[in-house]
């Protein structure tokens, strides 16, 4: 049976938040999965599913003529920036307001461990022309700065008491079929990198993830208080420079198996 997992994306004030705190490494995937794919023109169509505020949709313009984000969050939807040949609808993955096989490519960023994996995969076969992917990536935070073995002290031992990390689905996907229409994990990679962010570009960002919108949605503290906290923890390791802090982004491409 499917768990169910809260809705942390609905709020405005969290959305508001996302568009101006995420890291934009969105085009560093899409070039990876455009690498990977060998695809030398540009598709005709491609759907971000989950895309929040729609980073991620309109870096697929780099590889495909149109693109199409869906969520089910209006308020998420409301702060993205409108471009040429991307649009947006408000859906759920596992209910997709559009026709069977228009799309070349799905792709899902961030979002893998809030979909019922069972339903999304079967309206994934359902939309996708045939033998088209579907493409799941994130970039995962380390909780560590270069250089500076103490923030990952403070990040483990302060941060993630404080602000513990919600229930969720799993993230990976083992080599074998999924259920549901049947796709296949036929590659994975792993790709180390570092960002660089100012003490309060941190903090913008750290006020994204759903550990803290958890705390401050459900009324335990206020965004003006957590942001402040956060921020006389961390000013110590910037020093009033910026830092490069490290993540992992996972690449996983799956396929119908049919």
């Amino acid at each position: 049976m499917k768990e169910t997992y809260k809705d942390y994306f609905h709020a405005s004030t969290a959305a508001r938040r996302y568009a101006r705190g995420r890291p934009r490494f969105h085009a560093f995937a899409v070039e990876r999965i455009a690498r990977f794919l060998e695809i030398e023109k540009p598709l005709g169509r491609a759907l971000d599913v989950g895309c929040g505020t729609g980073l991620s949709t309109r870096a697929l313009r780099a590889i495909a003529e149109r693109a199409a984000g869906v969520d089910l969050s209006v308020e998420m939807l409301a702060q993205a920036e409108r471009t040429e040949n991307v649009e947006y609808a408000a859906a759920s993955a596992e209910r997709l307001p559009f026709g069977a096989g228009v799309f070349d490519l799905i792709t899902i960023s961030q979002a893998i461990h809030w979909l019922d994996r069972e339903k999304f995969f079967d309206e994934a076969g359902r939309v996708l022309k045939p033998g088209a992917p579907v493409v799941a990536y994130d970039n995962y935070f380390q909780g560590r700065m270069t250089g500076e073995p103490r923030f990952e002290q403070w990040y483990r031992g302060e941060f993630l008491v404080d602000f513990p990390v919600p229930p969720r689905g799993r993230r990976e996907f083992a080599r074998t079929s999924e259920r549901a229409a049947d796709f296949v994990l036929f590659h994975e990679e792993f790709n180390a990198n570092a960002l660089e962010f100012t003490a309060r570009s941190l903090v913008d960002y750290l006020v994204t993830i759903t550990n803290v919108i958890a705390r401050v949605e459900n009324g335990g503290a206020s965004i003006d208080e957590v942001y402040e906290r956060i921020l006389t923890g961390i000013e110590p390791f910037f020093g009033g420079r910026p830092k490069m802090l490290e993540f992992v982004g996972p690449i996983w491409f799956l396929r119908a198996n049919h």
